[in-house]
């Protein structure tokens, strides 16, 4: 007779009850609490232990909607791998069915994805999954054809970016229930959109998680982080914790790709690093799924050996950033900004250093260097992360005008790297997006002191004075400022902009040129004086970007390599391109 599988950790519920499965090495008597939709307790029932710290227990009529918590020895605790936490990350836990989702079975081609990256509690004023869906059609209608949701696991208090999860399984309940983000992945599938969903398992917590109160072996034992204790990914608990939540994600929701926050920073040293075994799993199911990595490491062998899809790479929006705002504090202080400089970066993927494990900086071979494609590349102008990382959370369009604005997403959206766009960008949104919090009294002091201390060493916070007005995390109405003005897209300049990437989106997804993938030869980007230009083939037909983000128009015909471009047909333009000059902050995609 062959062996039955074992269950695996958590809730299992059938017709006629639910089983019951936990795992400790801290415990040696293992129980059920039962409670009310108060959260009033109702009984307790003991596990049977099966050895090597396993504890199992099948309670009839015990079913789906039932809450519950765990009880170690005399200790109360959540469930670390409850499927939905209706009343927080502290409180019982509710047993729900288990499903399977489709993903999105005519998936665009590497080639084809344009990335809408949103936040479900600030896209719309409910800040809910059912709220969200509404709004699909504006993303699906534009142009794009993935969605990349921020991370969704439950995270303690009523607000937060969703990057300090802790309880990985579980949806977080203020934004709906686990039913209502399979209808949202549903409803964008129908609508043709693909949807990543951002995952982190480099730390869990740093506050709220329960892990090592069932056992020790989760972690590594080294002196926390600030983000919490060091996940122990050589041993089986963590990898399997990570491997079930990944497939969790792509079977039980149909999710079509992964970003794993700060791959950098999970350490492993296993003969099979577990970076590799998630790739390994979501690119071997029935349909395979895509895993992009946020990795600082910008190391292209290590991005092939680990078999990622796809990378989010900053040098791009670093660059141009600093040359549209001259700002060089931060994140911005090692990079030039020249016309020069974000030329090398189109044509080799990145310029620059990346980040070693040990924390050391040093040079890197490029993407071209190494082979990676350039659609594995992920480029943005902003995302939550370049956003939420200044002090007051402010938009690119904060410190430019929307001609530059709009000249800089044309270059974006022009390019064959994939590109990622924040919720807002489109229309130039007025919102920001800064860091948002609702962590308990002690915690939420420290992450209000460390919020202004991060930005002690730039020149414009250098008096305390000026730290004191960086927006309080904490604070409820920072928060509420994150949340999107849908009804700004009908006035201008908001209009012009949706316009401008209405136009280059439609452009991108039917050209033949930029809709296809692209070969590193066939990319070449060239600076003539103060114009950059772009140049993408395909076959016999070429596309052609000029882009001119000065103050000052430009005679092209002075400009031999560029002087007989008036004879192109034109695509698209914004500011002025007649009789061979290219106007101050102006750009044009022109066909050969």
């Amino acid at each position: 007779m062959t062996a039955q599988p074992k269950l695996g950790l958590g809730v299992h519920p059938d017709e006629g009850g639910t089983t019951f499965v936990v795992w400790t090495t801290n415990a040696r008597q293992v129980g059920v609490r039962l409670f009310d939709e108060q959260g009033n307790p109702l009984r307790t029932e003991r596990l049977d232990a099966r050895g090597d710290g396993r504890f199992e227990g099948r309670l009839e009529g015990v079913s789906v909607g039932a809450l519950y918590k765990f009880v170690l020895d005399d200790e109360e605790v959540p469930d670390p791998y409850a499927r939905w936490l209706p009343l927080g990350v502290h409180g019982p836990a509710r047993i729900t069915k288990r499903g399977r989702a489709e993903p999105l079975l005519d998936a665009p081609l590497p080639s084809g994805w344009v990335v809408y990256e949103l936040h479900i509690g600030t896209f719309t004023p409910q800040g809910t999954y059912r709220a969200a869906e509404d709004r699909l059609d504006h993303i699906a209608d534009l142009g794009f054809t993935a969605i990349e949701l921020l991370p969704v696991a439950a995270f303690p208090g009523a607000r937060g970016w969703g990057y300090d999860g802790v309880a990985p399984f579980a949806p977080y309940a203020g934004y709906g229930s686990p039913d209502e983000l399979r209808a949202f992945v549903r409803a964008a599938h129908r609508r043709g959109l693909a949807v990543i969903l951002d995952v982190v398992y480099d730390h869990f917590g740093p506050a709220g998680s329960y892990l090592t109160k069932f056992a020790s072996e989760y972690f590594t034992g080294e002196p926390e982080t600030g983000r919490g204790p060091v996940p122990d990914f050589t041993r089986e608990p963590m990898r399997r914790l990570v491997l079930d939540n990944a497939r969790y994600w792509l079977d039980e929701f149909g999710f079509d790709a992964l970003r794993i926050e700060s791959a950098h920073a999970m350490r492993d040293p296993s003969q099979l690093h577990v970076l590799r075994a998630i790739t390994g799993m979501a690119h071997s199911l029935e349909v395979p799924r895509r895993v992009f990595f946020h990795d600082e490491r910008s190391d292209p062998d290590e991005l092939k050996a680990l078999g990622a899809d796809g990378v989010w790479a900053s040098d791009f929006q670093r660059q141009l950033h600093v040359l549209l705002t001259q700002d060089h504090d931060g994140d911005y202080a090692n990079y030039e900004g020249t016309l020069a400089a974000i030329a090398e970066t189109v044509n080799e993927g990145w310029i620059g250093t990346g980040i070693s494990q040990q924390g050391e900086r040093s040079r890197r071979a490029s993407p071209r260097a190494r082979g990676l494609t350039p659609e594995s590349l992920v480029y943005c102008l902003q995302n939550h992360e370049d956003v939420g990382n200044r002090a007051f959370g402010t938009r690119l369009t904060a410190d430019v005008d929307i001609d530059a604005f709009c000249v800089a997403s044309a270059f974006l959206l022009f390019l064959p790297a994939t590109p990622l766009v924040f919720m807002g960008q489109e229309w130039a949104a007025s919102s920001p997006f800064p860091l948002f919090s609702d962590h308990d009294a002690e915690f939420g002091d420290a992450v209000r002191t460390g919020r202004r201390e991060k930005f002690q060493s730039f020149a414009t916070f250098a008096e305390a004075r000026m730290r004191d007005r960086i927006p309080d995390p904490q604070a409820r109405s920072t928060f509420e400022s994150a949340r999107l003005h849908w009804e700004e897209r009908w006035r201008e300049p908001h209009t012009r902009v949706l316009g401008t990437y209405r136009a280059l989106l439609q452009l991108r997804a039917h050209d033949p040129v930029l809709s296809a993938a692209c070969a590193w030869a066939d990319l070449r980007a060239t600076v003539h004086g103060d114009v950059l230009e772009v140049v993408r083939a395909r076959s016999r037909f070429k596309r052609r970007l000029l882009l001119n983000f000065g103050g000052e128009e430009i005679d092209l015909r002075a400009l031999p390599s560029l002087s007989s471009v008036e004879q192109s047909l034109v695509l698209f333009t914004r500011g002025r391109f007649q009789s061979g000059h290219l106007g101050a902050r102006a750009v044009a995609i022109l066909a050969e």
